[in-house]
């Protein structure tokens, strides 16, 4: 049985600890629960006024980083398997593909009101 832990309890990392830098977050993979890989986080997107963690940035497909799609993934619809040491994700990868994403070189406003609501509302999950 994996030892899946809410990622809203861990502040700020993984794998038991409650704080830990966000690099230490980069690369790490995300799984589905079914164990389908759907890719590693990139980035740690964080509120300047509150301080919390918004976003990962999901890295999918490509290779060396030619390619790839990245998605913003609300922290909250994130969940750490410490057993496992990665994070896991309910979704599937066609889902995940269909999710609105960006690349490398032309990131979404992350500040705007209506993106944000569309990605939680594309994700399930609530500001």
């Amino acid at each position: 049985m994996n030892d899946t832990i809410n990622s809203n309890v861990i502040v700020a990392g993984h794998l038991g600890s409650r704080v830990l830098s966000a690099s230490t977050l980069n690369g790490d993979d995300v799984y589905n629960p079914k164990g389908d890989k759907l890719g590693s986080i990139k980035e740690i997107m964080l509120d300047i006024e509150t301080g919390k963690v918004c976003y990962a940035v999901l890295s999918f497909g490509g290779f060396l980083s030619l390619g790839e799609k990245l998605f913003a993934v609300p922290w909250s619809a994130l969940a750490i398997d410490s057993e496992n040491k990665r994070f896991v994700m309910d979704t599937d990868e066609e889902r995940l593909k269909n999710a609105p994403g960006f690349d490398t070189d032309n990131w979404p406003n992350m500040a705007d009101p209506s993106w944000e609501k569309s990605v939680n509302a594309y994700f399930g999950t609530t500001v």
